[in-house]
C-alpha cells in the first residue's frame, strides 16, 4: 500500500498505548459539541478537500504561474501571495485532467511515487490560455517527515502563512493525513488523519503545524491531536465499512488539526477528477457522524507557540 512520507514521520508513527491526555481535553471536546451543529465528524470527500493527481517522469513539464489576488477572490487581505521555495517554475502537469478542487479553495496535489516527490497548491486554476496559476505552491519529498522547516517562511506574527508557500495554514503538506482511496477499498489506513474545525485556538499552535489561522481564545490549537477512545467499542454504533476503518484508523493513530472550517471534518482525497474511480457506495460524508464527540480527546500538547494568524487585525 503506498503511504506518503518516511515509516518514521509523524504522521505514520502510531500513538503509544496509554497517551497522556492534555488538562485541556475536555474544554476542547465541550467546544466541539457547543459549536457543531452535527455532533460528530463529517468527512469532507466531495467538497472543500484535496485531489491528488499521479505524475510520473513522463508526464510533460508545465508552468505553473503566480496567481495575482483580484478584488473580492479571497477572504484575505491582497498582501501578495507566492509560491514556497523549490516550487517551479515547471512541474510535472497532466493537462487540465488534474482538476483542482471546485469551491474556492482549489487545492490541487501531484505525487510521483516513483521519484518520490509531490507538490501542492491551494487556489490554483486553469487560465484561458490553457495554463494553470495557483496562489501557492509547495514541493517536498515523499520519503521526508512530512513537516516543514518554519525557517523557510519568514511569517511575522499575525501575517498568513498562505503569503509564504504553504497551502494548509497549518503549515503542514495538504497531502498529509488524507484518507484515500485505496486505504479504504483495502480496509487499512495506517497513518494519522487530518480535520479541520471551527473552533480553532487564535495564537496558538503546537508541533506539527509551524502556524494556525484560528480566531477563537482558548480554542483547538492547530497541530494538536485528538484520539477516538481507544477502549470504545465500535460495536455500539451503525459504521459502515468505510466508518469501521476510519474509526479504528483514530484510535490507532489519532487526528491532526490542520486548518479551519465551518464545522469538524476529516479529509478524504477528492476523486471528481478521476474517471477511473469515485467514493460512490465507498464512502459518505456521515460515516463518521453516528460517534459523538464526547468520544474523542485531545492528547498531550506539546508546547504551544503564541503566534498565528489575525483575521481582524489583517483587514
Amino acid at each position: 500500500m503506498k503511504r506518503f512520507f518516511s515509516d518514521d514521520s509523524f504522521w505514520n508513527t502510531p500513538l503509544p498505548a496509554n497517551p497522556e491526555i492534555d488538562p485541556r481535553s475536555e474544554h476542547c471536546i465541550s467546544l466541539l459539541q457547543a459549536h457543531c451543529k452535527h455532533g460528530g465528524f463529517w468527512i469532507n470527500h466531495d467538497y472543500w478537500t484535496i485531489p491528488v493527481y499521479e505524475v510520473t517522469k513522463e508526464t510533460p513539464l508545465r508552468p505553473v504561474h503566480q496567481r495575482v489576488v483580484q478584488p473580492g477572490e479571497t477572504y484575505l487581505p491582497s498582501t501578495g501571495f507566492r509560491h514556497g521555495p523549490g516550487f517551479g517554475p515547471l512541474i510535472p502537469l497532466p493537462d487540465q485532467k488534474s482538476v483542482p478542487s471546485r469551491e474556492a479553495d482549489g487545492h490541487l496535489a501531484l505525487v510521483d511515487y516513483e521519484r518520490r516527490l509531490a507538490w501542492d497548491m491551494w487556489a490554483a486554476r486553469w487560465r484561458a490560455d490553457g495554463e494553470l496559476e495557483s496562489f501557492t505552491g509547495m514541493a517536498y519529498s515523499l520519503d521526508g517527515p512530512g513537516i516543514f522547516d518554519p525557517a523557510l517562511f519568514p511569517v511575522q506574527d499575525g501575517e498568513s502563512l498562505h503569503w509564504y508557500g504553504p497551502s494548509r495554514h497549518a503549515g503542514v503538506p495538504a497531502i498529509a493525513g488524507l484518507i484515500m482511496h485505496e486505504e479504504l477499498r483495502q480496509g487499512r489506513i495506517a497513518h494519522k488523519l487530518s480535520f479541520a474545525s471551527c473552533v480553532n485556538a487564535f495564537k496558538e499552535f503546537v508541533f506539527p503545524a509551524i502556524w494556525g489561522d484560528g480566531q477563537l481564545l482558548g480554542g483547538i490549537p492547530e497541530g494538536a491531536v485528538l484520539q477516538l477512545d481507544p477502549a470504545l467499542d465500535l460495536d455500539r454504533f451503525a459504521l459502515s465499512p468505510a466508518g469501521r476503518t476510519i474509526a479504528r484508523a483514530l484510535q490507532e493513530y489519532g487526528m491532526v488539526n490542520v486548518d479551519g472550517a465551518k464545522g469538524a471534518a476529516i479529509y478524504a482525497e477528492g476523486l471528481w477528477g478521476h474517471l477511473d474511480r469515485s467514493w460512490k457506495g465507498l464512502l459518505s460524508d456521515q460515516d463518521m457522524v453516528a460517534i459523538p464527540f464526547q468520544h474523542y480527546r485531545l492528547l498531550k500538547l506539546p508546547p504551544v507557540t503564541p503566534k498565528g494568524f489575525d483575521l481582524k487585525a489583517a483587514r
